[in-house]
């Protein structure tokens, strides 16, 4: 049953209003012993006496309510009182989840919610991590390009950061958020250190290349955003270096056929992988029929 309503909730999240409750930071990493506050605007008219409620969802576990309140505080557990408290800003219409003296069994996503009619609004998530190692910023930030026949496709790569919550988005001009042909890769983890890295893909019509798009990353450590260039500009870079980049506003963009280059130099990896891997399951079967057939031939 729990799987059934963690499939709901998980739903619920995922589907979640931005503008009705935005919450910040989007995760937080902290000691054993220190004290969180998570933060959650509510965009209401009435946001003095609306409920507002706090779920935590644990890894591997169902999402719970924790507490929630109007104009007091409710504990759904009498053993919580001194863990967790909760207050409302008027003035700025934000609730405020207070963890206090966190240990690792606090360790969880904690998602706001209200009601807005029939339906519970939920927050997009703060991920407490419980950790002396802090946060880094990336390290790398960049926009790659390419194009193939009446598409132009923009890779925005984040690499070198921890923890691994951040969220990635693309926009157009006046700021608008463009959601059509984007397709956010997951965050991978480094074989060398414990950083992750994500790309996200942007693809447009070849004629839109006059357009300026932006990648946006929210993280931890910061916020921060690239901007593609036009047409024009990529013209006279790619003329000008042999290298094909171009630089400005702490903003790197590799153009000509680099994307190509990687992209296949990875498909290249895989299916060498591959191959090595039918080859071994193909000798195995060949010993193994063939070991039958020599003792059948000792016996008799």
């Amino acid at each position: 049953m729990w799987l059934l309503r963690a499939f709901i909730l998980g739903a619920v999240f995922s589907c979640v209003s931005a503008q009705a409750l935005q919450q910040t930071p989007i995760s937080i990493t902290k000691p054993e012993s220190k004290t969180v506050l998570i933060n959650c605007h509510v965009l209401a008219p009435d946001f003095a006496s609306a409920f507002i409620h706090w779920y935590r969802k644990r890894l591997n576990a169902a999402p719970e309510r924790i507490a929630y309140m109007s104009s007091r505080l409710f504990l759904e557990n009498s053993s919580d009182d001194g863990k967790f408290s909760i207050e409302k800003d008027l003035s700025k219409s934000v609730c405020t989840l207070t963890v206090s003296k966190v240990t690792p069994q606090d360790a969880a996503t904690y998602y706001c919610a209200s009601w807005d009619a029939d339906v519970k609004i939920f927050g997009s998530g703060t991920k407490l991590i419980v950790s002396d190692k802090g946060y880094t910023a990336p390290t790398n930030f960049e926009i790659l390009s390419s194009e193939n026949e009446n598409k132009l496709t923009y890779v925005c790569l984040v690499e070198k950061f921890y923890p691994e919550v951040i969220r990635v988005t693309w926009t157009e001009e006046e700021n608008k958020e463009v959601t059509a042909n984007v397709v956010n890769g997951e965050v991978w983890k480094s074989a060398e250190d414990d950083q992750y890295s994500i790309g996200s893909w942007l693809t447009v019509p070849k004629e839109n290349k006059t357009k300026k798009y932006s990648c946006k990353y929210e993280h931890e450590s910061k916020e921060d955003s690239l901007a593609t260039t036009s047409t024009q500009d990529l013209t006279k870079t790619v003329e000008e270096q042999d290298c094909s980049t171009y630089s400005g506003n702490s903003t790197t963009i590799f153009y000509g056929d680099h994307l190509m280059h990687r992209t296949a130099y990875l498909v290249y990896i895989v299916l060498l992988l591959k191959s090595s891997m039918y080859y071994i399951i193909v000798l195995f079967f060949i010993y193994r029929m063939r070991t039958p057939a020599k003792h059948h031939g000792k016996k008799t």
